[in-house]
């Protein structure tokens, strides 16, 4: 499939995850073969006030292009002026983001809040289309509530903005992440638009985006909150809807390697101060759902330094020989 003038290699994005998405996750991601990863969400105030934060969520030097950068924020001459940023930095993509749900977010006019105000939003897409010569596009959710499930409407003029793409989470802003997706909305709004369309939500294994392509016709998946300690989904998903290929699950011997590799370059990207420190969430997150699990939970909350990662993950794996921990099946 195609966004504007870049042909990806997969059907499958990796959604902008606040606080998972940084430059080392994107790194894995694109080896296992994702078409498209996305920045963390990136504060259009705060990127044009200079915040070197919001700058560094933007470094792009370790990224496979193209790439996409996720700009929130409701003022359209602000969004316009972060686009522009965006794309000096080396964007390939500029995303709106629509659809984000967290309180902190929507008081500022941006995320969700935009779903409540269809000129609002078609405003903000016009301006940041206007501001850039790279392809634009927006990630949305159904609505604001149940009561208010404008997706179609918000789709079909978002699309006469002259945005390149759609992504669509199968849920209302009130709803969060429960019950389940509404993939028949995620049709409803690919069968409306002409754009390529990304469906999304409730994609725990190769086998929900293989059933939900077919069964929604969308061009693409993007994975979120089911790569969270499983970025190995990635390849599964890839091989399924690429060649038809079943890639096995990891043994727990590779999981706690995948595990370590991702230590190795968020260490080398972050540096031995801050590296260990946001280490810790990735590290759990990898090693659940074995026997002995809990004991390293302490541990994991502890790590502070490099030499504490290597502690952790060797006792993991001669946890494993101990229990002789059966190959991971993936939730």
């Amino acid at each position: 499939m195609k966004i504007g003038p870049y042909t990806l290699v997969s059907p499958v994005y990796v959604a902008p995850m606040a606080g998972v998405t940084d430059a080392p996750f994107r790194k894995i991601a694109r080896e296992f073969g994702a078409g498209l990863a996305c920045t963390e969400m990136i504060s259009s105030e705060a990127l044009v006030r200079q915040h070197r934060e919001s700058f560094r969520l933007m470094d792009l030097g370790w990224d496979e292009h193209p790439v996409s950068v996720q700009l929130m924020g409701g003022d359209p001459r602000v969004m316009a002026q972060a686009a522009r940023l965006a794309e000096e930095a080396g964007a390939d993509i500029v995303d709106i983001n629509m659809g984000c749900p967290v309180p902190k977010v929507v008081k500022t006019s941006g995320g969700s809040s935009l779903l409540r105000d269809p000129d609002g939003a078609s405003r903000v897409a016009e301006a940041v289309v206007g501001a850039v010569s790279v392809p634009v596009t927006v990630k949305i959710r159904l609505g604001w509530d149940f009561a208010t499930r404008n997706y179609l409407e918000m789709a079909t003029r978002l699309e006469r903005t002259g945005i390149q793409g759609l992504a669509v989470h199968g849920r209302t802003r009130s709803q969060r992440y429960d019950p389940s997706a509404d993939w028949i909305a995620v049709a409803q709004v690919k069968a409306a638009v002409t754009i390529p369309v990304a469906g999304s939500g409730d994609l725990r294994t190769a086998d929900d985006a293989v059933r939900r392509m077919r069964e929604s016709g969308v061009d693409a998946v993007m994975l979120g909150r089911g790569i969270l300690g499983n970025l190995w989904l990635v390849r599964q998903t890839v091989a399924r809807l690429t060649t038809g290929e079943t890639v096995p699950a990891l043994s727990w011997i590779e999981q706690i390697e995948l595990v370590r590799r991702h230590c190795d370059l968020v260490l080398d990207y972050y540096g031995a101060e801050r590296g260990p420190r946001l280490l810790r969430k990735f590290i759990a997150w990898g090693l659940r759902g074995f026997r002995g699990a809990a004991r390293l939970r302490t541990m994991v909350q502890s790590v502070a330094t490099p030499a504490d990662v290597t502690v952790v993950l060797d006792l993991r794996s001669r946890l494993t020989e101990l229990f002789r921990a059966r190959p991971v099946v993936q939730a």
